[in-house]
């Protein structure tokens, strides 16, 4: 089951580094700052933990513009699932 809420952008960690693109996060800043944020980032829920391996230029730029929280779209996994993303 999924869902779309507003999670804490601190409570999401982001276990893979990836280099963003600068120029599509501040594309992105103006975009999210004029019109909000028009697409949920996708995370998974395990163990009541938030874990992001998507949406990583939308996650930055909220980010970066002070925004507390974030659109999700949360699926809840086991740490299985969690396993497989990160390996």
């Amino acid at each position: 089951m999924v869902r779309i809420q507003e999670v804490p952008i601190n409570q999401i960690r982001r276990p893979l580094f990836r280099q963003n693109d600068q120029e599509k996060v501040a594309a992105l800043m103006t975009s999210i700052a004029e019109i909000g944020l028009q697409e949920p980032i996708d995370v998974l829920e395990v163990d009541g933990q938030y874990y992001g391996f998507s949406g990583c230029h939308r996650y930055e730029a909220c980010s970066r513009l002070g925004h507390e929280t974030i659109l999700c779209r949360v699926r809840r996994a086991p740490r299985s699932i969690l396993q497989k993303h990160l390996a």
